[in-house]
């Protein structure tokens, strides 16, 4: 079984159509979406019609929540005055440029995704969320105690936890007795944070050898791809959006 897995597109639609072009060449079995599909570039309407024109299924983010129900917040923790004020410009606009049966679509999107995986003999429980199982906007960071992490791994039931909002792509996997419980960030579409400035998503292997007790039989691929980024940095700045949301994403930061 291989599964596609993105997360964060963030109304970035050449880095969205370039991952999606990739996905249809690596042929996975499905592809699913984790949420935050709007916000700090100028293509949310675009990026929603995509998504929704080709049935993947969708989580919904916080940022896709704030824009669902017409609110000036998107659940975002801003480091500073600057990077608050800026994105109380991006959630305004993104909320003008959405109509309402798109912004209806982003509210009703699940909070959760259970996955079964059936290998051999055996069946995996994989969660989608877009923060973490208790929160939209909880941010799981791959430096997370262990303990507090394999708690919340424990809690959720799952053998498999995919999350994203953080935009930093990560993999850990967490002895639990005699088994292996697997943690995966799949990084960020259209706004990646990790210095690397190409679009990111994951492909999830596994086959009839995986097993819990196997740690190494469940892989977890990162794949970057390369997209239009300057042409996306540059109609950030053809429009109203703050100019440092372009800087964002040529650096990626």
């Amino acid at each position: 079984m291989k599964l596609a897995l993105l997360s964060d597109i963030h109304a970035n639609l050449p880095a969205l159509e370039a991952v999606l072009a990739d996905i249809d060449a690596k042929k996975p079995d499905a592809v699913y979406c984790l949420g935050d599909l709007v916000g700090y570039a100028p293509w949310p309407n675009e990026v929603i019609d995509l998504i929704r024109a080709r049935n993947i299924p969708t989580l919904k983010g916080n940022y896709d929540e704030g824009v669902g129900m017409s609110s000036d917040d998107c659940g975002c923790a801003y480091k500073t005055e600057e990077e608050k004020a800026a994105g109380k410009i991006s959630i305004a606009l993104t909320n003008e440029w959405v109509d309402e049966a798109r912004k209806k679509f982003l509210r009703e999107l699940p909070a959760h995704i259970p996955v079964e995986l059936e290998t051999g003999g055996e069946t995996l429980r994989l969660l989608l969320v877009h923060g973490s199982p208790r929160k939209i906007n909880e941010y799981l960071f791959e430096d997370r105690d262990e303990k507090s992490l394999l708690r919340i791994l424990r809690d959720a039931g799952a053998d498999i936890l995919a999350f994203g909002h953080t935009h930093k792509p990560w993999h850990r996997a967490i002895a639990d007795g005699e088994i292996f419980r697997h943690a995966v960030n799949t990084g960020s579409v259209g706004k990646p944070k990790d210095g690397d400035p190409r679009a990111c998503y994951v492909l999830l292997h596994t086959d009839e050898n995986t097993s819990r007790s196997k740690k190494e039989s469940i892989r977890v691929e990162f794949v970057r791809v390369k997209y239009g980024v300057e042409e996306a940095a540059r109609a950030i700045e053809g429009t109203d959006l703050p100019k440092v949301f372009a800087d964002m994403l040529r650096k990626a930061y």
